[in-house]
């Protein structure tokens, strides 16, 4: 589990591709602090598992279904990405809760930069559309940010600068695509609904729609 606060944007240094399936090796500093073999880290807002460690790098495995539903497949070395290390039960709580199971990818439409905010447009598949919902939570390439307003079909996110200098949202070009992990409690009950499509407290989906919890 994670809060969607980058630590750090680490490095690509090698990737070790097969065809549908990769090992990665990631410089980085801070997170390598106190992580071991087994430890879950965000890359790009996706849980992988760290298997081997040095002092400066980490490794973790790709696989086919990481491959096919995220961005991953595209890094390449050189590439930044963000990085966060999984929840420590002291630890304060600055996001929200983000797993690290990515639902899919959307697309950069445009972005302004508006006084000393960044705001930027995305592109939302129709299938995930349901999750949406203004001043809901959302995280994008493992980033933890707040829809800032939505049409449906596209969000408005709006990066204050430390997000800005902190992760590698700012330096996104039109056209690129980004990890979307939706609001887990969201899920869990639309999930709910569509299985039973009324439970016992009455709750519908009509309801939830018309009382804003799903937009």
């Amino acid at each position: 589990m994670f809060t969607g606060i980058v630590e750090e944007i680490g490095t690509v240094l090698r990737i070790d591709r097969k065809a549908k399936s990769f090992n990665v090796h990631i410089q980085a500093e801070k997170i390598l602090e106190d992580i071991h073999p087994g430890d879950s880290i965000s890359v790009n807002g996706v849980c992988l598992t760290a298997t081997e460690i040095t002092r400066s790098t980490f490794q973790a495995d790709v696989m086919p279904e990481t491959f096919n539903v995220t961005s991953l497949s595209m890094l390449a070395p050189g590439s930044k990405v963000n990085l966060e290390r999984a929840i420590a039960a002291n630890g304060r709580f600055g996001g929200h809760f983000v797993s690290g199971h990515v639902d899919g990818t959307g697309t950069l439409i445009s972005k302004k930069s508006m006084e000393n905010a960044l705001y930027m447009v995305i592109q939302i598949p129709e299938k995930f559309q349901v999750f949406v919902m203004e001043k809901g939570s959302i995280a994008i390439d493992g980033t933890s940010l707040t829809i800032f307003e939505t049409d449906g079909e596209k969000i408005t996110i709006s990066l204050v600068p430390h997000t800005q200098a902190e992760t590698i949202l700012a330096e996104k070009n039109i056209g690129d695509p980004v990890n979307i992990e939706f609001d887990m409690f969201g899920k869990y009950i639309y999930h709910m609904l569509e299985s039973r499509k009324e439970i016992k407290t009455g709750i519908t989906m009509d309801k939830l729609l018309e009382n804003g919890f799903i937009g």
